[in-house]
This record gives structure tokens, C-alpha cells and sequence, in this order.
């Protein structure tokens, strides 16, 4: 079976709102800050002062457009992803210039820190983000003439609680990434061993009653019927083996008649059985389809295992909200609460039956008993049938 592709390692990922936001945030206070400064310094002090908060301006921009790139780059291997180091380099040693020369600017501090997370990871995040909170804190404590240790502290302070924060979502996210591979893993394994068990498995258990019936039986001509009809289905079997290979799918399926492709898994194992349709049938879903084929496949190759029944029927039913399924047998029944568990000799098939039916939110039942046959019962739930637009009834010509 082919595997999966190997994803990338869990990150801090501001959606696209909260970028804005934080984005926004940073041009609003970049505006205010400068218009505070203006106000209170000369012309010849904002000059060079505003120079360089434009030019902050714009390597954030480009900063932030690049370390978007760069977090696509990390589920597309093989983009550069290497483009935006330099930029957030040179970005925060212009900040720490600007905000150290003139604090006014110290509130866009923030917005460079998320910045720095979301564009850096391990040791070169700790990096910018302390240089980011250091220039800050150097800043404000020089605006306070080097006398206030809180402008000092403050900031310091701010930039390793919020350390701590983004480091323990980080962990968080990992672990419930790590959780959530694994419950996919589990659910791949189960889904796999039902395709194999309703198709290879029930096969190749038919193929081999027919080659032991034509060993009982050789050299008499009925031995060379039971060979033909190994090969038949053996051959059957390959080709749903390779089907599972690729994709899980089975020929037909999405564009062939249901009640059809019913009957034909369904004649794999009983030659005789027919599908009888009942109410007015309409396109189904794919997995409603697929889910119907391989509890058909199922049922009856366990009529042809167990039952040794006489007659067997699939009814396909169609409800104004609903499809059913029901496979009958007249066989010798069994007690359905004492059924074994699943083991090496088998035992996989009802439930396996009952997960798929259950996992799209339908129900399966089963009604035996010692020598009274089976009734094996699926419903899985559909949208009602399409209407006309203009609210008229159709009629078949």
C-alpha cells in the first residue's frame, strides 16, 4: 500500500484573521507613534526619525510576506525557504534603532514580536524575540533617563511570559499532532483490513471450498467445473486486489448501476442470488455506494461459508430519506450474541459490516437464530430525492 507523504512538524500558525489583525495593528500604531513623535520633537529631530520608521514599515511588509511564503514552503518541499532570513535580520536591528532612539515606538513592539515567532523557529526565534524585547526595554529606560528600572524590566519581563506562552502552545499543538497521526494511522488499519477481509479474504476462503470440493470429487467432471470456478474467482479476486492498490476502488462503482453492481459482487460467491429493488431509485452517494458493495460482499460470501443455504436474496430499498439493505438466507443461522471474536481464523466480517455502516451514520442489525436462517439489515441515512425546480413531479416517459 502506498504511504502517506511525510507532513511537516507542527508550528505556531496565526490564521489568516489574526495576521490581519496583528498586521493592522502594527500599521495603527506605527501612525500613532509617529504622529505622537512629530508632535513632540523638532523638524530636524523627525527627519531621520520618520526615514527610518518608513523604512521599518517596509521590511515589515516584506518580512511578513516572505515568512508567509515561508509557512506554505513548509508543506510544499522544495520552495526556498531561506529568502526571508536576511530581511527579518536587518528588520530587527532597524527596529532596535528606531525604538531605542525614539521610544514613542515602543507599543509596535509587539506586532514585531509575533512577527519574529511566526517567521522564525527554535534557538533563532529566542533570538529576534529577546532582541526585539531588549531594544524595547533599553528604549524605554532610556526615555526615563536611566532612572525607572520598571522601563527596564517591563519589557523583559513581557517578552518571557510571552516566550513561555507560544513555547507551551507549541508543545501542545505537537502532542495533539502527534494524536492525531496516530488516530489516523489506527482508523487507515482498520479501514484497510475491512477492504482486504471483503474482498481478498472472502475470495480466496471460496476459491479454497471449491478446490477442495474438486480434490473430493477428482477425478469425476464435477472436479473440473469446481477448478474453472476456483480460477474464476480467484481471478476476480486479483483484480479487486489490485483495485485496492490503487485508490481502494472498486470498477463501476461511481458510474454503474447500484442494484447491478450489487448483484454482480454479490454472484461472486452465490451464483443464484438476485438484488430486488424496491421504491423509487435514485443517485446515491459514493461512500453510501461503496459502503452497500462491500457489506453485500461480505454477507454473502459468509452465505456461501457458513450458511449452506438453499436460497439467498438482497433487497436494495430506497426511503424518502434513507437506503437499506437487507441480505437473506435460509440457511442453518447462528446465535448472533455468541458470535467468537475476531481472531487469526476470522470472525471480522459483522463487524466490519457494522463500522462501515455506522462510521456514515447508519444502522446495521442481525436477525438469526439455530436453524431458522439470517437476516442481515442495513440503513444508512441519504438526503431526500432532488425535486424539480419549478415544484412539479416528474414524470418517466
Amino acid at each position: 500500500m502506498p504511504t502517506a507523504p511525510p507532513q511537516p512538524a507542527p508550528s505556531i500558525r496565526l490564521d489568516g484573521r489574526i495576521d490581519a489583525v496583528v498586521h493592522l495593528g502594527f500599521a495603527v500604531l506605527m501612525v500613532a507613534s509617529a504622529v505622537r513623535y512629530v508632535m513632540r520633537h523638532s523638524p530636524a529631530d523627525n527627519l531621520w526619525t520618520v526615514a527610518l520608521a518608513e523604512t521599518v514599515c517596509v521590511l515589515y511588509a516584506v518580512t511578513a510576506l516572505l515568512a508567509r511564503r515561508r509557512e506554505r514552503g513548509r508543506r510544499q518541499p522544495g520552495q526556498p525557504r531561506r529568502l526571508w532570513i536576511p530581511w527579518m535580520i536587518v528588520l530587527v536591528a532597524a527596529w532596535a534603532a528606531l525604538v531605542i532612539a525614539a521610544p514613542s515606538f515602543a507599543w509596535c513592539s509587539f506586532a514585531i514580536f509575533f512577527l519574529t515567532r511566526t517567521a522564525f523557529r527554535g534557538w533563532a526565534a529566542y533570538v529576534a524575540g529577546g532582541a526585539t524585547a531588549a531594544a524595547t526595554a533599553v528604549g524605554l529606560f532610556r526615555m526615563s533617563d536611566w532612572t525607572d528600572i520598571a522601563m527596564l524590566l517591563g519589557p523583559l519581563a513581557a517578552g518571557a511570559l510571552l516566550t513561555l506562552i507560544y513555547d507551551k502552545i507549541e508543545r501542545d499543538q505537537e502532542r495533539l499532532a502527534a494524536g492525531e497521526r496516530e488516530a489516523g494511522v489506527a482508523a487507515e488499519r482498520e479501514r484497510v483490513s475491512r477492504e482486504i477481509h471483503d474482498t481478498v479474504t472472502q475470495g480466496l476462503a471460496s476459491s479454497l471450498l471449491l478446490l477442495e470440493a474438486a480434490q473430493r470429487a477428482w477425478p469425476a467432471p464435477a472436479s473440473n467445473q469446481d477448478v474453472r470456478k476456483a480460477a474464476d474467482l480467484l481471478r476476480r479476486n486479483l483484480a479487486d486486489t489490485r483495485s485496492l492498490v490503487h485508490e481502494l476502488s472498486a470498477p463501476g462503482l461511481e458510474t454503474g448501476p447500484i442494484p447491478e453492481a450489487l448483484e454482480h459482487a454479490a454472484r461472486q460467491y452465490v451464483e443464484t442470488i438476485r438484488v430486488q429493488v424496491t421504491g423509487d431509485p435514485r443517485p446515491l452517494p459514493s461512500e453510501v455506494r461503496h459502503a452497500l458493495l462491500r457489506v453485500t460482499q461480505s454477507a454473502v460470501a459468509n452465505i456461501k461459508l457458513h450458511a449452506r443455504a438453499g436460497h439467498a436474496s438482497v433487497t436494495l430499498g430506497y426511503l424518502p430519506d434513507a437506503v437499506t439493505l437487507d441480505v437473506y438466507d435460509d440457511g442453518r443461522g447462528f446465535d448472533p450474541g455468541a458470535v467468537p471474536p475476531p481472531s487469526e481464523t476470522g470472525g471480522y466480517g459483522l463487524r466490519a459490516m457494522r463500522q462501515r455502516v455506522e462510521q456514515l451514520g447508519g444502522e446495521l442489525s442481525v436477525e438469526s437464530s439455530p436453524g431458522e436462517g439470517t437476516i442481515i439489515a442495513a440503513q444508512l441515512p441519504v438526503g431526500p430525492p432532488a425535486q424539480p425546480a419549478n415544484g412539479t413531479k416528474e414524470v418517466a416517459l
